[in-house]
């Protein structure tokens, strides 16, 4: 049993990075999936998949790799809010990953959306992780 899941998520992520592969398998959940799909509407990855194998299924993600020099588009993926330390912010207070550039994943009462997006819609929430 895993007490983060999320962070697991991450970790495969990370690693199937370092590992240049190119497709990485994860356990679904509703999180995995909102999160997979902001990482693909903001270009961090290049496309995934849902499939129903079992009773929790999977995410088939493809990574996104630069075409002649092969740099992976995520460089860093950190997880910023854990089982033991939950980290909250305000509408007021929202971070900026590398002054803009990069993306912050907050779960909000309206659902999992970037910073941006939260600011836009005047709503705080848990930053789940930071991705560059």
């Amino acid at each position: 049993m895993n007490t983060d899941p999320i962070a697991d998520y991450l970790t495969r992520v990370r690693n199937a990075i370092s590992a240049k592969h190119r497709v990485v398998d994860i356990p679904a959940s509703n999180t995995k999936q909102e999160i997979t799909k902001i990482l693909f509407d903001k270009g961090y990855i290049l496309n995934y998949k849902f499939e129903d194998v079992g009773h929790q299924g999977n995410i088939k993600i493809a990574l996104k790799y630069h075409p002649v020099t092969k740099t992976p588009a995520i460089k860093e993926i950190t997880r910023i809010s854990k089982p033991g330390l939950r980290k909250y912010t305000g509408v007021s207070t929202l971070p900026r990953v590398l002054n803009g550039l990069g993306v912050a994943i907050i779960s909000t009462s309206k659902g999992m959306m970037t910073e941006k997006e939260a600011k836009v819609q005047n709503v705080g929430g848990e930053v789940i992780c930071y991705v560059k």
